[in-house]
Parts: C-alpha cells; structure tokens; sequence
C-alpha cells in the first residue's frame, strides 16, 4: 500500500507541474517550445484529475492534500477562464456586441441573418464568411476583407485589413461608439482544420498512435502559425490610439500562448462579468472555448454570455455588453 500511495503522490507531483507548465505559454513561444501550448489543451482533463486526487488525499486524511490544495490556488484564475462565477453588474449597458463564427454559411444564411438582425446588438463581427455579410438594420460594414466582417449600427471611420502569412484574418475598425471612438478588432487566427474522422479514438493502439501523430502535425506548425498572426494583432493594439475590444475565433484555448500574448494588458469579458462556462464550440462533445472578447482597462464590460439556444453555426454566439462613458 505504502508503494501504490507513492507512485500516486508521484503522479500528483507530475499532474501539478503539468497544470503549471500552462502558465509557461504567458513567456514561452510556440516556435521555442510548442509542447507548452498542448498542455493548455488538455488543462479541463488536468484539473479535474487533480482534483479527484485532492479528494482522494483528503479521504484518507493525509497532510499532503493541504500541500496539493494549496499549490493548486495558483491555478484559481486558469481555471476561472474555463468557469467563471461573477456577481451582476449594477451598471446599464449603452454598448452591445455579437461575435459569432458562421461556417461559411453552410447551416443557412438567412437563418444566419435573422438571429443577428434580431440579436439588439449596436455591432456585430463574423468570422469565416464566405461573402460579405450585410445585416438589414446596419448601415455600415467594413469592406471586403477575407473571412471576417463587421456590421455596425453606428459610423466606421477607419478600417485597415491585418496582413499575416497565416490564412486566417484580422483586421481593425474605428467606430464611434456613443460620443467615443473604440477600436474593434475582429480576429481568426488560422484554423487546424482537423478531419473529424481521422481524430476519433479506437480500441486500435497502432490507429491511435497514428490519430496522435496526425493531431500533432495538425497543431505544432499551426501554433507557430499563430504566432506571427498574434504578432500583427499585438501590434494593431499598441499602436491604437483609442481604446479597444479585441473579438473573434481565436482557435485557441485559455491559457494558451495566443490567449496570453492577445490578452495581454487587456481584460477577459467573461472573467470580469461572466458566469458558467464559456465554451463555444460545439462541433466535438469535449468543451472547447475559442471564442474571445477582450477590452482595454479603461472600458467597463457588463455582462458576458454565450448563447446556446440557436445552432447557426458550430459555433454559439458570444454576446459582450459595455457602459461606453
């Protein structure tokens, strides 16, 4: 028993830095050292491992369950950006954003039109357009950029396209937002574009030695991808004079490298005023949040939520609110 308690507290020791390499993609780039951001993958798995083994120290009333619980604080705000719980705004939104990626419109484009018509929102950014998408209500769009679009109840006074090598797309609009101008950058970094069919576990070792071997050289060049991406988006932030709501499909989970380097010097939407969980990608049964909505400090968001009620894409929704001042 005393041997089978200390491979367990070995493993433990292991699963704990594993959950804490995650923080290493806050520094570490993907073209140093790639393996950190698929730890920030599997972190759901991690975490909850981690936990079971808390419980399970606990139950046997060993002191090292306070040493795991304690190290595990650390990971309070990784895990928040998962699942949030935060307390309702007392402040009235003047501001409403959509973001939603659209598939290209295969699930139908005038279902796609109709929810975002009747969604309230001031501003609405799509991702993976086949074509530019004009909302009736909107009357200003950014113009034909590739993959990405805006539509705004108020005026656009610049836009300018993100150029990257990556065949994801970005781009930044100027609008005037209630007496005061924010930069809206709508941002989809390059997919992995994985074949579902060719990443589903067997019962086969060798298949699934080949599925992992697939799954790697699918992600590994992508998030190098990312990184350049990333770069040009960083870049459009520090040099926006004004302040900005940065949204879209990231194709990238929290706690990665490209949540880290996006966000960084920016607040989480759904940390700030979200509650539940955030995922938003709906196409594989394990939870996934690629979606984002960030903004400058000086903003104040109100309220965050993704919306799992309608299936227009393989994406839900995400809805952020603001109080512009």
């Amino acid at each position: 028993m005393k041997i089978f308690r200390l491979l367990i507290t070995v493993a433990h020791f292991v699963l704990i830095a594993l959950l804490l390499g995650t923080i290493a993609n806050a520094y570490v780039t993907p073209k140093v050292f790639p393996l950190f951001n698929l730890l920030s993958l599997a972190f759901p798995v991690l975490m909850m491992l981690n936990v079971a083994l808390i419980l399970f120290w606990m139950l046997l009333r060993k002191k090292r369950a306070l040493i795991f619980l304690a190290v595990s604080l650390l990971l309070i705000m990784p895990v928040r950006r998962w699942i949030n719980y935060s307390g309702e705004s007392a402040e009235t939104p003047n501001l409403k954003i959509v973001t939603v990626n659209i598939k290209g419109g295969t699930l139908g484009i005038d279902k796609i039109q109709d929810y975002l018509k009747n969604s309230g929102a001031d501003i609405i950014l799509n991702q993976e357009v086949s074509q530019q998408m004009k909302i009736p209500g909107y009357q200003y769009h950014t113009t034909d950029f590739p993959l990405v679009c805006l539509n705004s109840k108020t005026e656009i006074l610049k836009q300018e396209h993100l150029e990257s090598e990556g065949v994801g797309n970005a781009f930044f609009a100027d609008i005037r937002c209630n007496g005061r101008i924010i930069r809206l950058i709508n941002v989809y970094l390059t997919p992995f574009s994985f074949d579902k069919g060719k990443v589903k576990p067997t019962e086969d070792f060798d298949q699934n030695k080949t599925t992992v071997k697939y799954i790697l050289k699918r992600l590994i060049p992508g998030f190098k991808i990312h990184q350049e991406e990333v770069l040009v988006i960083q870049k459009a932030i520090a040099d926006s004079p004004y302040p900005v709501i940065v949204a879209g499909d990231f194709n990238s989970v929290p706690n990665s490298y490209e949540y880290y380097q996006i966000g960084k010097n920016l607040k989480d939407v759904f940390v700030e005023t979200g509650n539940g969980s955030a995922t938003s990608f709906h196409d594989y049964k394990f939870p996934i949040r690629i979606d984002y909505v960030f903004c400058s400090k000086e903003l104040k968001p109100v309220s965050y939520s993704v919306d799992r009620n309608v299936k227009i894409s393989d994406h839900y929704p995400v809805i952020a609110e603001f109080k512009i001042e």
